[in-house]
Protein backbone atom coordinates (compact mmCIF):
# COMPACT_ATOMS: atom_id res chain seq x y z
CA UNK A 1 0.00 0.00 0.00
CA UNK A 2 1.33 3.55 -0.78
CA UNK A 3 0.87 4.77 2.34
CA UNK A 4 2.95 2.54 3.94
CA UNK A 5 5.93 3.14 2.42
CA UNK A 6 5.00 7.22 2.36
CA UNK A 7 5.98 7.55 5.82
CA UNK A 8 8.04 4.28 7.71
CA UNK A 9 9.99 6.57 9.87
CA UNK A 10 7.03 7.79 12.36
CA UNK A 11 5.08 4.58 12.21
CA UNK A 12 5.16 3.89 16.46
CA UNK A 13 6.54 0.47 17.03
CA UNK A 14 3.14 -1.16 19.04
CA UNK A 15 6.20 -2.73 21.85
CA UNK A 16 6.91 0.60 22.82
CA UNK A 17 3.27 2.25 23.10
CA UNK A 18 1.58 -0.62 25.32
CA UNK A 19 4.46 0.31 27.61
CA UNK A 20 1.62 3.77 27.84
CA UNK A 21 -0.80 2.39 30.67
CA UNK A 22 -3.41 4.74 29.74
CA UNK A 23 -5.62 3.12 26.77
CA UNK A 24 -6.68 6.85 25.97
CA UNK A 25 -3.71 7.88 25.41
CA UNK A 26 -2.21 5.55 23.69
CA UNK A 27 -5.11 6.24 21.27
CA UNK A 28 -4.29 9.63 21.39
CA UNK A 29 -0.70 9.36 20.53
CA UNK A 30 -1.35 7.15 17.45
CA UNK A 31 -3.83 9.66 16.33
CA UNK A 32 -1.46 13.18 16.65
CA UNK A 33 1.09 10.73 14.86
CA UNK A 34 -1.34 9.77 12.10
CA UNK A 35 -2.65 13.39 11.27
CA UNK A 36 1.11 14.98 11.87
CA UNK A 37 2.07 12.13 8.97
CA UNK A 38 -0.53 13.55 6.67
CA UNK A 39 0.45 17.04 7.00
CA UNK A 40 4.30 15.76 5.83
CA UNK A 41 3.32 13.15 3.46
CA UNK A 42 1.82 13.35 -0.24
CA UNK A 43 -1.26 12.52 1.06
CA UNK A 44 -1.70 15.07 3.15
CA UNK A 45 -5.15 16.21 1.40
CA UNK A 46 -6.16 12.58 1.82
CA UNK A 47 -8.64 12.71 5.36
CA UNK A 48 -10.38 15.27 3.85
CA UNK A 49 -12.02 12.35 1.36
CA UNK A 50 -13.30 10.85 4.53
CA UNK A 51 -16.99 11.94 5.22
CA UNK A 52 -16.66 14.60 7.91
CA UNK A 53 -15.13 17.64 6.11
CA UNK A 54 -15.94 18.91 2.54
CA UNK A 55 -13.74 21.40 0.05
CA UNK A 56 -14.33 25.03 0.94
CA UNK A 57 -16.43 26.52 -2.54
CA UNK A 58 -17.08 29.74 -3.41
CA UNK A 59 -20.58 31.32 -1.68
CA UNK A 60 -19.72 28.86 1.35
CA UNK A 61 -19.80 31.13 4.95
CA UNK A 62 -15.79 31.25 5.84
CA UNK A 63 -17.04 31.52 9.10
CA UNK A 64 -17.34 27.86 9.28
CA UNK A 65 -13.93 27.30 8.04
CA UNK A 66 -11.61 24.63 9.90
CA UNK A 67 -8.77 26.58 10.55
CA UNK A 68 -7.14 23.64 12.39
CA UNK A 69 -7.49 21.55 9.71
CA UNK A 70 -6.01 24.54 7.22
CA UNK A 71 -2.92 24.15 9.29
CA UNK A 72 -2.52 21.04 8.60
CA UNK A 73 -3.20 20.78 5.08
CA UNK A 74 -2.46 24.31 3.63
CA UNK A 75 -6.30 23.79 2.32
CA UNK A 76 -9.70 25.34 2.75
CA UNK A 77 -12.29 22.47 4.67
CA UNK A 78 -15.92 23.07 5.91
CA UNK A 79 -16.26 21.04 8.77
CA UNK A 80 -19.53 19.49 8.00
CA UNK A 81 -22.31 19.79 10.62
CA UNK A 82 -24.57 17.08 12.36
CA UNK A 83 -27.06 16.32 9.72
CA UNK A 84 -24.81 16.98 6.91
CA UNK A 85 -22.95 13.61 8.46
CA UNK A 86 -24.21 10.24 8.63
CA UNK A 87 -21.71 8.07 9.94
CA UNK A 88 -22.74 6.17 12.80
CA UNK A 89 -19.74 3.75 13.66
CA UNK A 90 -20.13 0.55 15.77
CA UNK A 91 -16.80 -1.88 16.90
CA UNK A 92 -17.09 -5.07 17.63
CA UNK A 93 -14.58 -6.16 20.05
CA UNK A 94 -13.64 -9.58 20.23
CA UNK A 95 -13.86 -10.54 24.48
CA UNK A 96 -12.82 -14.50 23.68
CA UNK A 97 -9.72 -16.05 26.07
CA UNK A 98 -7.96 -16.23 22.51
CA UNK A 99 -7.04 -12.84 22.38
CA UNK A 100 -5.14 -13.31 25.66
CA UNK A 101 -2.32 -14.62 23.57
CA UNK A 102 0.89 -12.39 23.24
CA UNK A 103 4.07 -13.98 22.09
CA UNK A 104 5.41 -10.49 23.84
CA UNK A 105 3.27 -10.51 27.30
CA UNK A 106 3.01 -6.72 26.91
CA UNK A 107 1.13 -6.93 23.41
CA UNK A 108 -1.32 -9.27 23.37
CA UNK A 109 -4.13 -9.68 20.66
CA UNK A 110 -6.76 -7.98 23.37
CA UNK A 111 -4.31 -5.07 24.09
CA UNK A 112 -3.67 -4.52 20.41
CA UNK A 113 -7.06 -4.64 19.59
CA UNK A 114 -8.52 -2.48 22.34
CA UNK A 115 -6.04 -0.17 21.05
CA UNK A 116 -6.79 -0.06 17.81
CA UNK A 117 -10.75 0.42 18.68
CA UNK A 118 -9.54 3.06 20.91
CA UNK A 119 -7.50 5.04 18.32
CA UNK A 120 -10.49 4.43 15.96
CA UNK A 121 -13.23 5.59 18.39
CA UNK A 122 -11.14 8.88 19.02
CA UNK A 123 -9.93 9.43 15.54
CA UNK A 124 -13.73 9.65 14.18
CA UNK A 125 -15.32 11.36 17.82
CA UNK A 126 -12.78 14.10 16.74
CA UNK A 127 -14.28 14.28 13.35
CA UNK A 128 -17.95 14.93 15.11
CA UNK A 129 -19.22 10.86 13.98
CA UNK A 130 -21.04 8.48 16.45
CA UNK A 131 -18.89 5.72 17.61
CA UNK A 132 -20.46 2.64 20.13
CA UNK A 133 -18.51 -0.41 21.15
CA UNK A 134 -19.83 -3.80 21.18
CA UNK A 135 -17.96 -6.53 23.03
CA UNK A 136 -18.61 -9.87 22.77
CA UNK A 137 -17.31 -13.78 22.74
CA UNK A 138 -20.34 -16.14 22.57
CA UNK A 139 -22.63 -13.31 23.27
CA UNK A 140 -22.49 -9.66 23.23
CA UNK A 141 -21.10 -8.68 26.62
CA UNK A 142 -21.25 -4.79 26.65
CA UNK A 143 -23.23 -3.15 24.33
CA UNK A 144 -22.57 1.23 24.10
CA UNK A 145 -24.83 2.39 21.19
CA UNK A 146 -22.99 5.26 18.84
CA UNK A 147 -22.68 8.57 20.42
CA UNK A 148 -20.95 11.75 19.86
CA UNK A 149 -21.59 14.03 23.27
CA UNK A 150 -19.10 14.57 26.53
CA UNK A 151 -17.83 11.80 28.77
CA UNK A 152 -19.13 9.25 25.87
CA UNK A 153 -15.41 8.56 24.37
CA UNK A 154 -14.30 7.75 28.16
CA UNK A 155 -17.00 4.95 28.58
CA UNK A 156 -15.94 3.57 25.37
CA UNK A 157 -12.36 3.41 27.11
CA UNK A 158 -13.41 2.06 30.17
CA UNK A 159 -15.36 -0.94 28.35
CA UNK A 160 -12.33 -1.32 26.07
CA UNK A 161 -9.99 -2.29 29.22
CA UNK A 162 -12.43 -5.14 30.37
CA UNK A 163 -10.36 -8.54 29.88
CA UNK A 164 -11.18 -11.23 27.87
CA UNK A 165 -13.18 -13.51 29.79
CA UNK A 166 -15.12 -15.65 27.22
CA UNK A 167 -14.50 -19.22 26.88
CA UNK A 168 -15.85 -19.51 23.29
CA UNK A 169 -16.09 -17.14 20.39
CA UNK A 170 -19.07 -17.41 18.17
CA UNK A 171 -19.17 -15.14 15.77
CA UNK A 172 -22.57 -15.70 14.28
CA UNK A 173 -24.95 -15.21 17.59
CA UNK A 174 -23.31 -11.87 18.91
CA UNK A 175 -23.52 -10.53 14.77
CA UNK A 176 -26.96 -11.35 14.25
CA UNK A 177 -27.90 -9.56 17.47
CA UNK A 178 -26.13 -6.39 16.96
CA UNK A 179 -27.91 -6.16 13.23
CA UNK A 180 -30.87 -6.05 14.89
CA UNK A 181 -29.92 -3.40 16.99
CA UNK A 182 -28.95 -0.82 14.60
CA UNK A 183 -31.81 -0.05 12.18
CA UNK A 184 -30.23 2.83 10.47
CA UNK A 185 -27.05 2.71 8.02
CA UNK A 186 -23.55 2.78 9.39
CA UNK A 187 -20.72 0.92 9.68
CA UNK A 188 -19.31 -1.74 11.69
CA UNK A 189 -15.65 -2.45 12.12
CA UNK A 190 -15.29 -5.98 13.52
CA UNK A 191 -11.73 -6.45 15.09
CA UNK A 192 -11.20 -10.79 15.80
CA UNK A 193 -8.74 -12.93 15.49
CA UNK A 194 -11.44 -14.73 13.84
CA UNK A 195 -10.22 -18.30 15.15
CA UNK A 196 -13.73 -19.67 14.59
CA UNK A 197 -15.00 -21.67 12.43
CA UNK A 198 -16.41 -19.49 9.43
CA UNK A 199 -19.49 -21.55 8.28
CA UNK A 200 -21.67 -18.60 9.25
CA UNK A 201 -19.50 -16.04 8.93
CA UNK A 202 -20.44 -15.38 5.22
CA UNK A 203 -24.26 -14.96 6.41
CA UNK A 204 -23.78 -12.87 9.27
CA UNK A 205 -21.55 -10.49 7.22
CA UNK A 206 -23.89 -10.46 4.21
CA UNK A 207 -26.58 -10.41 6.64
CA UNK A 208 -25.18 -6.76 7.83
CA UNK A 209 -24.74 -5.60 3.94
CA UNK A 210 -27.54 -6.74 2.88
CA UNK A 211 -29.05 -3.93 5.52
CA UNK A 212 -27.39 -1.09 4.02
CA UNK A 213 -24.24 -1.24 6.77
CA UNK A 214 -20.77 -0.76 5.38
CA UNK A 215 -18.40 -3.27 6.97
CA UNK A 216 -14.63 -3.60 7.84
CA UNK A 217 -13.32 -6.74 8.90
CA UNK A 218 -9.65 -6.46 11.16
CA UNK A 219 -7.95 -10.05 11.68
CA UNK A 220 -5.87 -9.80 14.52
CA UNK A 221 -2.87 -12.19 14.98
CA UNK A 222 0.37 -12.77 16.61
CA UNK A 223 3.00 -13.06 14.78
CA UNK A 224 3.96 -16.34 15.92
CA UNK A 225 0.70 -17.79 15.01
CA UNK A 226 1.30 -16.60 11.56
CA UNK A 227 4.68 -18.42 11.28
CA UNK A 228 5.02 -20.74 14.06
CA UNK A 229 8.14 -19.63 14.78
CA UNK A 230 8.59 -21.53 17.74
CA UNK A 231 11.72 -23.91 18.48
CA UNK A 232 11.69 -25.88 21.61
CA UNK A 233 8.90 -28.99 21.82
CA UNK A 234 6.70 -27.36 24.72
CA UNK A 235 3.19 -28.29 25.91
CA UNK A 236 0.32 -25.84 24.64
CA UNK A 237 -2.51 -24.86 25.98
CA UNK A 238 -6.01 -23.75 24.48
CA UNK A 239 -6.33 -20.59 26.95
CA UNK A 240 -10.36 -21.25 26.13
CA UNK A 241 -10.85 -25.18 26.74
CA UNK A 242 -8.21 -25.42 28.68
CA UNK A 243 -6.88 -28.20 26.44
CA UNK A 244 -2.78 -29.21 26.60
CA UNK A 245 -1.00 -30.53 23.90
CA UNK A 246 2.40 -31.28 23.29
CA UNK A 247 4.38 -30.31 20.29
CA UNK A 248 6.98 -30.03 18.50
CA UNK A 249 7.18 -27.15 16.30
CA UNK A 250 9.74 -28.76 13.75
CA UNK A 251 7.08 -31.63 12.68
CA UNK A 252 4.14 -29.59 12.87
CA UNK A 253 5.24 -26.20 11.24
CA UNK A 254 4.32 -27.48 7.65
CA UNK A 255 0.93 -29.05 8.48
CA UNK A 256 -0.35 -25.56 10.84
CA UNK A 257 0.86 -23.27 8.01
CA UNK A 258 -1.00 -25.22 5.82
CA UNK A 259 -3.98 -24.91 7.89
CA UNK A 260 -3.64 -21.28 8.53
CA UNK A 261 -2.88 -20.31 5.06
CA UNK A 262 -6.39 -22.57 4.07
CA UNK A 263 -8.65 -20.25 6.66
CA UNK A 264 -6.73 -17.15 6.42
CA UNK A 265 -8.06 -17.46 2.81
CA UNK A 266 -11.46 -18.82 3.54
CA UNK A 267 -11.89 -15.10 5.69
CA UNK A 268 -11.01 -12.97 3.08
CA UNK A 269 -12.65 -14.89 0.10
CA UNK A 270 -15.84 -15.19 2.36
CA UNK A 271 -15.46 -10.51 2.69
CA UNK A 272 -14.47 -10.10 -0.60
CA UNK A 273 -18.14 -12.06 -1.64
CA UNK A 274 -20.01 -10.27 0.83
CA UNK A 275 -18.45 -6.23 -0.45
CA UNK A 276 -16.29 -5.92 2.86
CA UNK A 277 -12.79 -4.71 2.88
CA UNK A 278 -10.62 -6.99 5.18
CA UNK A 279 -7.22 -6.16 6.67
CA UNK A 280 -4.56 -8.74 8.10
CA UNK A 281 -3.29 -6.83 11.16
CA UNK A 282 -0.64 -9.17 12.54
CA UNK A 283 0.32 -7.55 16.37
CA UNK A 284 3.68 -5.90 15.53
CA UNK A 285 1.88 -3.63 12.60
CA UNK A 286 1.80 -0.05 13.63
CA UNK A 287 -1.47 1.22 14.20
CA UNK A 288 -1.96 3.99 12.82
CA UNK A 289 -1.86 2.28 9.37
CA UNK A 290 -5.38 1.05 10.60
CA UNK A 291 -6.60 4.58 9.91
CA UNK A 292 -5.32 4.18 6.31
CA UNK A 293 -6.91 1.03 5.92
CA UNK A 294 -9.90 3.22 7.38
CA UNK A 295 -9.96 6.00 5.25
CA UNK A 296 -8.97 4.19 1.72
CA UNK A 297 -11.81 2.02 2.30
CA UNK A 298 -14.13 4.67 2.72
CA UNK A 299 -12.58 6.70 -0.33
CA UNK A 300 -13.05 3.87 -2.27
CA UNK A 301 -16.79 3.12 -1.11
CA UNK A 302 -17.81 6.71 -2.23
CA UNK A 303 -16.03 6.49 -5.20
CA UNK A 304 -18.40 3.51 -6.39
CA UNK A 305 -21.74 4.53 -7.66
CA UNK A 306 -24.35 3.07 -5.86
CA UNK A 307 -25.90 -0.25 -7.08
CA UNK A 308 -29.10 1.96 -7.22
CA UNK A 309 -27.63 4.73 -9.25
CA UNK A 310 -26.28 2.20 -11.59
CA UNK A 311 -28.92 0.32 -12.65
CA UNK A 312 -30.59 3.50 -13.35
CA UNK A 313 -27.43 4.56 -15.63
CA UNK A 314 -28.03 1.77 -17.48
CA UNK A 315 -31.88 2.37 -18.10
CA UNK A 316 -30.98 5.29 -19.32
Amino acid sequence: MPAENATPSRLLDPAALMRIRSLEMRARIVVEGFWSGIHRSPYHGFSAEFSEYRQYAPGDDVRHIDWRVFARSDRYFIKKFEDETNLRCQLLVDGSRSMMYGSDPAVTKHHYAATLAATLACFLSRQGDAVGVTRFDDKVRDYLPPRNRPGHLRRLMLALEKPPEGRTTDLGGPLERVAQMHGRRGMFILLTDLLAPLDILESRLGFLRARGHEVLVFQILDPRELDFGFEDAAQFTDLESGRQQFIDPEEARAAYRQRLEAHLATAGAICQRAGIDYYLSPTDRPLDLALFDLLTSRSHRAARPSRRNANLGKAS
